[in-house]
């Protein structure tokens, strides 16, 4: 059985070749997620050893309208690193089988705890923004486990952020009820809501997340991608993609693809 330092180094060997391997559980049918969350943290710490820093944190496959297209059937979650964080145009040649997400992202103030009131976990949140997550897959065609996921990061690639805006205490319905309009060089591709997120929205994947054995350390100024509010589609160079926020105070989020 591969270990957790031989499969970290694939996984790192395979990212810095654009190479796509085989899932471990293909030759290991028991890797199970406490084996991908131990590979995560392996390859993690070759990035920081690289020089790469964690800023926070992803959470994927919060969506549950996309669970039965990967076969995957509870969230995931990763990190995020300041390289890892996308600029405008966005360079995608290194990504493999990428797709585009359109997210609410989190910035916390005050250190949140899973005992906490919906109100008191609000109020750790300073302020929210949009974002598109860029996703890829080290695996062909996205044949995936959620441990293969976990082990590769949650198939974290980039993320693009709009501009963040303070949260105040009324705003706790209004993230339970917000809409987005996913576009593509002006064409309508998808739409999604906040109910998508395992519910209800943003708050419970933070919730989500607080509740798992598996949570990293979550400080004053990390952030947190709370998961595609529409289907995850393909992507290519030379698009242009937007999201649009309805019943939200966020301005709309423009990416262009290089």
């Amino acid at each position: 059985m591969t270990t957790v330092q031989d499969a970290a180094e694939k996984l790192a060997q395979a990212f810095a070749e654009k190479r796509q391997i085989k899932p471990f559980s293909d030759d290991d049918t028991g890797f199970d997620l406490a084996n991908g969350y131990e590979v995560q943290r392996a390859l993690t710490a070759k990035r920081v050893a690289s020089g790469a820093r964690e800023i926070g944190v992803k959470v994927g496959f919060t969506n549950t309208q996309i669970w039965s297209r990967f076969g995957i059937k509870a969230p995931v979650h990763g990190p995020v690193f300041d390289n890892t964080l996308a600029t405008d145009p966005a360079d995608i040649s290194r990504f493999m089988e990428p797709l585009i997400e359109p997210e609410i992202v989190l910035r916390l103030g005050a250190k949140p705890f899973a005992s906490m009131e919906d109100a008191e976990l609000l109020a750790c949140v300073e302020a929210i923004a949009p974002g598109f997550e860029l996703v890829h897959s080290i695996y062909p065609d996205w044949r995936i486990t959620a441990a293969d996921s976990v082990a590769s990061g949650a198939m974290h690639g980039a993320l693009a952020l709009g501009e963040f805006v303070p949260v105040s205490a009324d705003w706790a319905e209004v993230l339970t009820r917000f809409k987005v309009a996913l576009l593509c060089d002006g064409e309508l591709r998808d739409e999604g809501q906040a109910s998508n997120l395992l519910g209800s929205g943003p708050l419970a994947v933070l919730r989500h997340l607080l509740g798992l054995s598996t949570c990293p350390p979550l400080p004053v100024g990390a952030i947190i991608s709370t998961g595609t509010l529409t289907q995850a589609l393909p992507i290519a160079a030379g698009e242009t993609w937007q999201a649009r926020f309805d019943g939200l105070p966020l301005a709309p989020l423009a990416l262009r693809l290089t």
